[in-house]
């Protein structure tokens, strides 16, 4: 996805300038007298334009109003090669358990949004405390696979290594530090589909470390790539199996690292997305 671009239902509006045609001469009341069939004609081809500028705004307006007319997939087969890249345009699910949205649409798009959006709450910080990471895997994996899950992550999540990252042993920060973990996904990609599962990457940057006085594990970025195995169950799409790698990565760009009270205020004022593409 590319946050960038432009949304369906959201285009700007052009403006179309029209050169009508002109005399053969340069009086612009064309001359003393005019051939009568001759400005017939001229009228003729400039009501032509216009019908045909007209039509051409109607067709190109055309889906910019209410989006169950045309769904996403089909725009980005319209677009060609150019579809990976884009916005889509299906309207997002209204349901959510807890902060993650349920009820994706069983099409590509569908598993793409579910995809990303498990990849947004499975890089937070909530993932760091026992009693919510067990509440994230029990709604984003099958319930084979969250139980074959959670005791491996709670021995991975241990004491040691949270402490580590500046945390306790029940994952909190301390006092006056600002704990950040947080996955932004950049664009997803189907690696396969057949309606009953799918298996999608999702390439992302992320925000990891600890913001404060003292902190030895300073907030940083992070490029990865995370693919989901998924299954259609219960009427949504769940996780099976999940593997990350990392990169891409572009080149870092040349703007000074912010102080650790900057980032901490930045991360309390902008809030995460609690829905992605």
């Amino acid at each position: 996805m590319s946050l960038g671009d432009d949304n369906d239902g959201f285009g700007g509006s052009g403006q179309t300038r029209t050169r009508l045609p002109e005399g053969g001469t340069g009086d612009v009341y064309g001359g003393a007298r005019r051939p009568p069939a001759r400005n017939s004609r001229s009228l003729i081809t400039v009501v032509g334009v216009v019908v045909l500028l007209i039509a051409a705004i109607a067709f190109a307006n055309r889906g910019n109003g209410d989006d169950t007319t045309t769904t996403g997939a089909a725009r980005d087969k319209a677009a060609g090669s150019d579809a990976p890249t884009t916005a889509t345009g299906v309207r997002p699910v209204t349901g959510k358990n807890g902060q993650i949205p349920t009820g994706f649409a069983r099409d590509e798009q569908g598993a793409q949004s579910a995809a990303s959006n498990y990849a947004v709450a499975l890089g937070s910080d909530g993932m760091f405390k026992r009693d919510t990471r067990h509440q994230l895997v029990d709604t984003i994996y099958t319930p084979q696979a969250a139980a074959r899950l959670k005791g491996p992550q709670d021995a991975a999540y241990s004491a040691d290594f949270l402490g580590k990252m500046g945390l306790d042993a029940d994952g909190n920060a301390p006092r006056g530090s600002t704990f950040v973990s947080r996955t932004i996904p950049v664009g997803t990609k189907v690696e396969s589909f057949d309606g009953n599962t799918a298996k999608v990457s999702v390439w992302y940057t992320g925000l990891i470390g600890m913001s404060g006085t003292g902190s030895t594990d300073p907030v940083r970025t992070t490029w990865k790539t995370w693919t989901f195995d998924l299954a259609w169950t219960d009427n949504d799409w769940k996780v099976t199996a999940d593997t990350e790698k990392d990169g891409p990565a572009p080149v870092p760009g040349d703007v000074a690292a912010s102080s650790a009270e900057d980032i901490s205020k930045a991360v309390a004022e902008f809030g995460g997305f609690t829905y992605a593409r």
